[in-house]
C-alpha cells in the first residue's frame, strides 16, 4: 500500500536504508540532501519503506503544486527491486489531489506511460571510469583534445579543496548575472549543501588558476552511489579563452580512472553543453519529466506564475 506522509511523519532512518539499497539510488534522494534543498519535503512510501518517492511542493495563490528543486536533477521513485511502468504509474497516480499541478523530473529508471501523463524526455551524459585514463582519453573528441592541449600550453594549474564560496563567487560574477530567479537563498542553500557533503566526505571542490595565479574556473562534485556528480561550476571569460573547464574535467577523470565509478555530467538539454560533455566520450542517457495538471480550466494560466515561484 502506498501512503502519503508529511515531513514530520517520515522515518529518516528507514528512508535512507531504502535509498542505500535502491538499484537506482541517487545522491539527491538522501534525507540529508532533501532536508537542505527542500526543507519540509513530504513523501509517498510503499508499505514499510519498500519503495519511496519524495514530494517537493509549495503553495502560491492558494494552489498547492510540486516542482523540481534546484540542485536535484532527478528524483522520482526509488526502489531496491526492479521497476516497471505500472509501478511508476501507481505512484504518480497516488500523488494526493491537494497538489493541483506538478512539473517534476523522475530518474532514468522510472519508465512511465505517456498515454496517461504528459512526459518530456531530458538528456544526461555519463562516462564510465572502468577503463584506464589512457583508454578513456583516446576516445575524446578531436576538439576536446585540441582544447586540452591549449589549456596545458596556457600554463593553467589545478588546485584541490578550494573554498566552495570561491566557485559560487565566480559563478555569480559571470553566468549568474543572467539568472534573475536565483537569489541569496539559493546560493546559501548551495553552500550549506556542499559544506554538509564535505563534512560527510562526499564533496570535492577544484579550482583552475591561470599562469598569473588568478582563479578562472571552479567546480563542485559530489560522490555517492557509485557516481561522481558534476554538481556546480563557475568560470569567467579567461576560462573560456584558456579552456580551463576542459582541463579541470580531464584532471578529475584522470584522478579517478580506472575505478568502478561513473562520471555524471548532470546534463544537459542545452546543445552546446551536450556537445561539450560528449567530447569526453560520455554516453547519452535520458530521464522523464512529468507534468500533471489538475487545475480548473479557467485558471490554468496560473501555471505561468507558479513556474516563477
Amino acid at each position: 500500500m502506498i501512503r502519503y506522509l508529511k515531513h514530520d511523519e517520515i522515518d529518516k532512518k528507514k528512508w535512507d536504508t531504502c535509498i542505500k539499497d535502491s538499484f537506482n539510488g541517487q545522491v539527491y534522494a538522501w534525507s540529508w540532501y532533501l532536508d537542505i534543498i527542500h526543507p519540509n519535503w513530504n513523501a509517498l512510501v510503499e508499505d514499510d519503506y519498500a519503495r519511496v518517492f519524495p514530494l517537493t511542493g509549495n503553495r502560491k495563490l492558494g494552489i498547492s503544486y510540486l516542482y523540481q528543486p534546484f540542485f536535484a536533477q532527478q528524483l522520482g521513485l526509488f526502489s531496491p527491486s526492479i521497476l516497471n511502468p505500472d509501478i511508476v504509474n501507481g505512484f504518480l497516480q497516488a500523488i494526493p489531489a491537494q497538489y493541483q499541478f506538478a512539473e517534476i523530473r523522475l530518474n532514468t529508471h522510472n519508465k512511465t506511460d505517456d498515454s496517461i501523463f504528459k512526459i518530456t524526455q531530458h538528456t544526461n551524459y555519463e562516462l564510465d571510469l572502468i577503463n584506464t585514463y589512457d583508454r578513456i582519453s583516446k576516445k575524446y573528441a578531436s576538439n576536446t583534445k585540441r582544447n586540452l592541449k591549449k589549456a596545458q600550453q596556457s600554463g593553467v594549474s589545478l588546485m584541490k579543496n578550494i573554498k566552495p564560496e570561491e566557485v559560487v563567487r565566480l559563478f555569480r560574477a559571470n553566468r549568474g548575472r543572467t539568472i534573475s530567479h536565483w537569489n541569496d537563498l539559493e546560493y546559501n542553500r548551495l553552500k550549506k549543501l556542499v559544506y554538509t557533503a564535505i563534512y560527510r566526505g562526499q564533496a570535492m571542490v577544484y579550482g583552475v588558476y591561470t599562469a598569473q595565479n588568478s582563479l578562472c574556473a571552479g567546480a563542485i562534485f559530489i560522490r555517492s552511489q557509485g557516481k561522481i556528480v558534476f554538481l556546480f561550476s563557475g568560470a569567467n571569460q579567461q576560462a573560456k579563452e584558456n579552456h580551463a573547464m576542459t582541463f579541470l574535467i580531464d584532471a578529475v577523470i584522470k584522478e579517478h580512472a580506472p575505478s568502478h565509478l561513473v562520471f555524471d555530467f548532470e546534463g544537459s538539454d542545452s546543445e552546446s553543453l551536450a556537445r561539450f560533455y560528449k567530447g569526453f566520450g560520455s554516453k547519452q542517457t535520458t530521464y522523464p519529466g512529468v507534468e500533471i495538471n489538475r487545475l480548473p480550466f479557467l485558471i490554468r494560466h496560473a501555471v505561468r506564475l507558479l513556474k516563477r515561484r
